[in-house]
């Protein structure tokens, strides 16, 4: 089968598509011919070394993203709960989901709705997940008003849908050119920048209860500055500023289980209350191109490979 790979970190040009064996069942297992896996800003840290201390790279040979849909081919002994042809979305805690086919613990399976695209499904695991968490994690209420950073992005664009899903009003941080697609989700846009405080301030001039950091660069001593409260702040990247400041990273590490609310939010997203744009699909060869593109951080959605 083909699948990425590197050897060593450094930039995006470390990584290839190589031939390598096809994986196995292992007892517990499931082998899921992939056919779609996602890409996440966090995989760039894992390439570069950058996220070593969290995320270190399992050299030599070692293997990209995480969050996949697909088809199960194979179940190893032990296996019940699922069969050869079942649709499912799901994770590789391997690193191993932009390939062919990727073997995975059965736990680590969700069964996809028949209405979700293959697309769609295979982003669930990676940001939609963080951004559920992040959600959960400020509290966001009916009567709320919340700030979301990056919120046209592949996290931000669910964690602002999500939260007016729990009765609060949203408002997003994101460049002109989302306004209109973050007004038709029935969320506040405000230009993010240079003066974004006195926007915000313009916007929800009863003040801020809850912030929700997509981004990262300073946004949550924004948070602190709008008067939100500690324990209502939460960052999905800013691990040096939640240290300084105390503030939550809840998102940043999956679930311990995180089957449950995964199909919370397949079920918000094929029932239509959520909204989860695909912004590019790429070939597995075009891998180099599709992280080139990610790590401009002006993706509306998500960016998917298909295998």
């Amino acid at each position: 089968m083909r699948a990425v790979k590197f050897d060593a970190y450094g930039g995006l040009d470390v990584l290839e598509v190589r031939e390598v064996a096809n994986p196995v069942a292992e007892p517990g297992g499931v082998v899921v011919r992939v056919k779609s896996a996602a890409i996440n800003p966090g995989d760039i840290g894992i390439i570069s070394g950058a996220a070593r201390q969290r995320f270190a790279a399992k050299f030599p040979s070692a293997g990209v993203g995480a969050s996949f849909a697909g088809i199960v081919d194979a179940v190893g002994d032990g296996v019940t709960a699922w069969t050869a042809g079942d649709e499912v979305f799901g994770w590789s805690t391997e690193k191993e989901a932009l390939a062919e086919l990727v073997s995975v613990p059965a736990e680590h399976l969700v069964t996809k709705p028949a209405g979700l695209s293959w697309e769609v499904a295979s982003t669930l695991y990676g940001a939609p997940s963080a951004a559920w968490s992040a959600v959960e994690a400020v509290g966001a209420a009916t009567g709320d008003t919340v700030v979301v950073s990056g919120a046209a992005g592949g996290a931000g664009g669910f964690a602002s849908q999500y939260a007016l899903t729990k009765g609060a009003t949203v408002i997003g941080l994101a460049s002109e050119y989302n306004h209109d697609w973050l007004r038709s989700r029935g969320i506040i846009p405000v230009q993010y920048g240079d003066g974004q405080l006195e926007r915000i301030h313009d916007a929800a001039p009863s003040g801020i209860d809850a912030f929700v950091d997509t981004f990262g660069d300073g946004y949550i001593d924004l948070a602190v500055e709008l008067g939100v409260g500690i324990d209502r702040i939460n960052t999905i990247t800013d691990f040096a500023g939640a240290a300084r400041l105390g503030v939550q990273t809840k998102g940043s590490d999956s679930p311990a289980d995180p089957r449950a609310p995964l199909t919370e939010i397949a079920a918000h997203i094929n029932e239509g209350r959520i909204e989860l744009p695909i912004a590019q699909t790429y070939p597995l060869e075009q891998v180099r191109d599709a992280y080139t593109e990610l790590s401009k951080h002006h993706t509306r959605g998500k960016i998917v490979l298909l295998p």
